[in-house]
């Protein structure tokens, strides 16, 4: 009897479980039926594009080792330091109140946002790759402060990492918000306000003789996950993703994936992986424009200094 009532008794605790288990999570869909990828999302994050040296092969933190990496990476970066010397503090000119670099490590704990290839490092440039490298460097070398267009893209206001492809966390505004309609999936970026047009209607790209900043974007679903192919880059940029993907994976995340497949400028291609977290907007116009009176500055300086 005793028996007995210890059976029904485990029945009866555990049917309740069992009736209110929890089902898979599944990604929201548009009016459409497509994965729902909208709303204001950031990439932000300390862990590096590519494993520093010092860890040799080490693909992961043990959860000590990324509390101790953290630590380090938040002293590195304070801009509110003044040791050094005078250089030292001159290149902390922002301070720290400026800066949204993130203080932590991606939720996996891995030790660079390369995936592949498994050293963690971006793959050596083609002897062509490195040759346009060289040619570009000394056609530059004493003119760097001709004129504006001598200047980097990003300080030109033009082009920076974050606006992709590949969509890279940089030192602040990571901040992305994605907007669905039919056919077309729009990516507008904080930094320097760009916009990224994605058309998925199944539409050619462009001829290959349009070259553009961000390439020629076009996208598909293929489950669950938005693949977009890119082609057409400009070859103003340093280096290109071909290939990305945006996954839903949670409620608030979404694993940004991209593969950099440029036989031109690589000797293989490589792959990296970024979480991506939904946060509150609104994102704020970041005003960044060609003109601005930075550049008008260092020119004047340069001036000033051909004067001495």
């Amino acid at each position: 009897m005793k028996n007995r009532f210890q059976s029904v008794l485990a029945c009866a605790c555990l049917w309740p479980i069992a009736l209110f288990a929890q089902k898979p999570w599944s990604a929201p869909r548009t009016t459409e039926g497509k994965p729902d990828l909208q709303g204001i999302w950031t990439n932000i994050t300390i862990t590096p594009l590519e494993r520093p040296r010092d860890l040799g092969d080490k693909a992961f933190f043990t959860e000590q080792e990324a509390l101790q990496y953290e630590k380090q990476v938040r002293e590195q970066n304070n801009a509110d330091r003044r040791d050094g010397g005078t250089q030292a503090d001159l290149g902390r000119a922002y301070n720290d109140f400026w800066y949204d670099r993130g203080t932590k490590v991606v939720g996996n704990r891995r030790t660079s946002l390369i995936t592949d290839p498994p050293d963690g490092k971006i793959p050596a440039l083609t002897p062509e790759a490195q040759k346009r490298q060289a040619d570009r460097a000394a056609g530059a070398r004493g003119h760097q402060f001709d004129g504006p267009e001598n200047r980097a893209l990003t300080e030109r206001c033009l082009v920076w990492p974050t606006a992709g492809p590949p969509m890279l966390p940089s030192f602040y505004n990571n901040n992305y918000q994605i907007v669905q309609s039919p056919g077309y999936v729009t990516i507008l970026v904080e930094m320097v306000h760009d916009v990224r047009v994605i058309p998925t209607d199944g539409s050619p790209h462009l001829p290959s003789n349009i070259r553009l900043w961000f390439g020629d974007s076009r996208g598909h679903w293929e489950g669950d996950t938005l693949v977009v192919e890119t082609t057409n880059f400009t070859d103003k940029n340093s280096f290109r993703g071909s290939d990305e993907n945006f996954t839903r994976t949670g409620p608030d995340t979404i694993l940004y994936e991209f593969t950099v497949n440029d036989s031109t400028a690589f000797t293989k291609p490589w792959t990296a992986q970024i979480p991506m977290t939904k946060m509150q907007g609104p994102i704020i116009e970041y005003a960044c424009h060609e003109g601005n009176y930075a550049m008008s500055g260092m020119l004047a300086g340069a001036r000033a200094d051909e004067k001495k």
